[in-house]
């Protein structure tokens, strides 16, 4: 593997970027405060944007280490942003890392939830070397497996309380993955 940390990803309608800290009022209006988004995450809404500021000054800092990968969402038509997509968890010794992404719910079922997990998909193996890539999502949360399917993912199976929500709850998820192999890399 070969880390190259965070570098811009361009799709057909998406520019997928590093943050910088003028993001913090769009993350914390479009996405970070709303129940509905964080509903299916491990953590609860922002209370202000003073959170969200401290969130993304951590995260900025992190982009000096070659193997953080985490970017803001943004429409190439307009420089909006929508949301956020990264690698959550790496395991270098198997050459494999997990995904996840949150999007404002006035972006959910435009494609652009797939569109974005593709790009990185096609940038975690393809130029960055990982051979598995996976990702998981709470068993209510079908939209989000649709998601990983039109990504390419393949389901794997359910993992019975394999995660706390964010009210301290375990949760069932529903596991997906895709391979170097399946992308004919």
């Amino acid at each position: 593997m070969e880390h190259k940390g965070t570098l811009n990803i361009e799709t057909e309608r998406l520019l997928l970027r590093r943050y910088v800290k003028e993001d913090a009022l769009p993350m914390y209006k479009t996405w970070a405060t709303d129940s509905d988004v964080t509903r299916f995450l491990s953590w609860l809404p922002h209370e202000n944007v003073e959170v969200t500021k401290n969130i993304l000054n951590d995260w900025i800092v992190k982009y000096k280490s070659p193997d953080y990968y985490n970017w803001v969402v943004m429409l190439k038509e307009n420089k909006k942003i929508i949301g956020s997509i990264s690698v959550v968890g790496q395991y270098t010794d198997h050459d494999m890392c997990e995904v996840g992404y949150c999007y404002g719910k006035h972006f959910w079922s435009r494609g652009y939830g797939t569109e974005a997990l593709a790009g990185v998909i096609e940038f975690l193996i393809s130029s960055v070397g990982f051979n598995r890539v996976h990702a998981f999502h709470y068993t209510e949360n079908a939209a989000s497996g649709k998601v990983m399917q039109k990504a390419g993912m393949i389901y794997e199976g359910r993992l019975r309380q394999y995660h706390k929500d964010n009210q301290g709850r375990y949760v069932d998820c529903d596991m997906y993955s895709i391979l170097k192999n399946d992308l004919g890399v």
